[in-house]
């Protein structure tokens, strides 16, 4: 399907681009209302597991969050507190987002698998003044809830509950006159729980520039998303993927959004879907497409489909070969975090190098440095890193809420650090080598994972797997692979020796892992990415 890309010359972008921040800037007043200002302009496909759908026009989530931001204020909900949003893929769940925004409410998104201990540490550290959930994160809080005295408002959707308003029948009788709030672009707009290595999580806190402005970059450049698409982003709604790219990466664009409203990921479910409706632009882990690909791919057509993104890990090459052979569809691998919008991505203009994470966004100055801010050389290994001086970009977060001291051990110099390690081709694109603390040390080598599983997940018989360093009285510590099979397959010794025989063969031998263990399942994080950090806390506990 050829067409003309937002991005035509990537050079050219690059040098050319410059961020517009005004002064004062609201996503719902400035981009939900203005794609409203035509009537029939579709902002939603949503359809659930029971074969319910519904079709919703900017105008309609417009009048829906200008419902809600009073049924909030009526509640004493207003500008700079804190709304706790925490349901699954509830088409009430842009609703909500859009009317936080609009009124000046600071959101706090979570998953729905926190439970009551999570929710009392959320609601006590951000100090939240609302929540609104499902009747399933109701019960759990309702256990917690004298120990959240902040807490005035409760809003329950898809139910009833004692001491709860019903969002239905409430946004219903509510008046659909509400004056959008100025808010100024460096005014906070919403908070982000991410977990580090170690600790509690931190909360990122984001402005009405840095995401909703920020992404632009996400939406225009990488998903490459004009109005005319329907593009479904298959992530969980808790997490910061969800800002990314099932709100302000589309919106900003005024693509529609397909979305599936399913409590469990279903490859053959997702693929039905994607060959029945006309999704334009795919975004998904890497977790998404492993498992898609192990389906039998041949009797799907997808029609419509013209662009797959990957974010969240590294994609395998492997993988990106057979669903390209399906679909006609590079998977073009996407890297950024909570903190940031899109920092670098394989953009539809620039030739894909499988493995790589691509190029820098324009707008960003990205590097790789050393341990004093230095820029390295082509091929040198070293941090991932953001010039933030003397122009600190848009898309980078305000700060680590409440946290100073924290927010300053992410700085180097003239650099935002991002925690990652990789390192830069001579034609300018990065290659992830691992999270910093994930580099495995062995007999004075360095080894990043990353290039481990993509070796294992060549040979038929590995589904998924993941590395981590394992103690070793000789070496210090060695490469230690956990890996689930592909069905058709037996654990063995056997087994376990050609996997390793493998990977000698497609990578440098010395990160052969010298352990296998063979696992029915991977510690994951609620968006898919493997806790490898669990993984090597059991290795080393030992």
């Amino acid at each position: 399907m050829s067409q003309q890309h937002n991005m035509p010359d990537y050079d050219q972008t690059y040098k050319e681009f410059e961020w517009e921040v005004p002064e004062y800037f609201n996503f719902a007043g400035d981009v939900i209302d203005k794609w409203a200002e035509d009537p029939d302009k579709l902002a939603m496909w949503w359809v659930d597991d029971d074969g319910n759908e519904v079709k919703k026009t900017f105008a309609d989530i417009s009048r829906a969050s200008k419902q809600f931001a009073n049924v909030l204020k009526d509640q004493g909900v207003g500008q700079g507190d804190v709304v706790m949003v925490i349901l699954p893929r509830n088409y009430e769940w842009w609703e909500v987002f859009t009317a936080c925004i609009r009124m000046g409410a600071l959101l706090a998104p979570g998953t729905t698998q926190l439970t009551s201990k999570d929710l009392d540490y959320r609601a006590n550290t951000a100090k939240a003044a609302c929540i609104v959930t499902n009747e399933e994160i109701a019960a759990k809080f309702d256990e917690v809830e004298d120990q959240c005295p902040t807490v005035k408002a409760r809003v329950i959707v898809g139910g009833r509950r004692e001491g709860w308003t019903c969002y239905t029948e409430a946004v219903e009788n509510a008046s659909d006159a509400f004056e959008t709030a100025r808010t100024k672009s460096d005014d906070n707009c919403l908070v982000y729980f991410t977990s580090g290595t170690v600790g509690m999580p931190k909360m990122a806190l984001h402005t009405h520039a840095s995401y909703p402005i920020g992404h632009q970059v996400t939406g225009k450049f990488w998903l490459d998303l004009k109005p005319d698409d329907l593009h479904w982003n298959i992530s969980d709604t808790g997490w910061a993927k969800a800002a990314w790219s099932s709100y302000f990466g589309p919106w900003n664009q005024g693509a529609a959004q397909f979305i599936h409203h399913t409590n469990r990921f279903d490859p053959k479910k997702t693929l039905d879907l994607l060959s029945h409706y006309p999704v334009t632009v795919m975004c998904g882990a890497p977790t998404i497409y492993r498992m898609l690909v192990l389906q039998d791919l041949t009797g799907y057509k997808f029609p419509s489909l013209r662009h797959c993104v990957g974010a969240g890990e590294p994609l395998n090459p492997e993988i990106i070969e057979v669903w390209k052979k399906t679909t006609d569809c590079t998977i073009r691998d996407g890297y950024g975090q909570t903190e940031t919008v899109l920092l670098c991505g394989v953009f539809p203009c620039i030739e894909p190098r499988f493995g790589s994470m691509g190029k820098p966004s324009p707008g960003f100055d990205l590097d790789v440095v050393d341990e004093d801010g230095n820029v390295l050389p082509p091929n040198s290994e070293g941090d991932i890193a953001v010039r933030v001086k003397p122009n600190r970009p848009v898309g980078l977060f305000k700060e680590y809420w409440k946290e100073p001291e924290r927010t300053a051990s992410v700085y180097r110099g003239d650099w935002y650090l991002t925690g990652d390690r990789a390192y830069v081709d001579k034609d300018g694109y990065f290659w992830f080598v691992g999270r910093a603390d994930d580099v495995i040390l062995t007999s004075g080598y360095r080894i990043g994972p990353f290039e481990v599983e993509s070796a294992l997940i060549e040979h038929p018989a590995v589904a998924e797997s993941a590395v981590v360093s394992s103690p070793d009285e000789t070496r210090g510590e060695v490469v230690k692979a956990y890996v689930i099979v592909s069905p058709g397959y037996t654990p063995s010794d056997d087994l376990a020796k050609e996997l390793q025989d493998h990977v000698k063969k497609v990578t440098a031998p010395y990160k052969y892992p010298r352990k296998i263990e063979f696992v029915e399942a991977l510690p994951k994080t609620i968006s898919g990415k493997i806790r490898r950090v669990e993984l090597r806390s059991k290795e080393w506990e030992k």
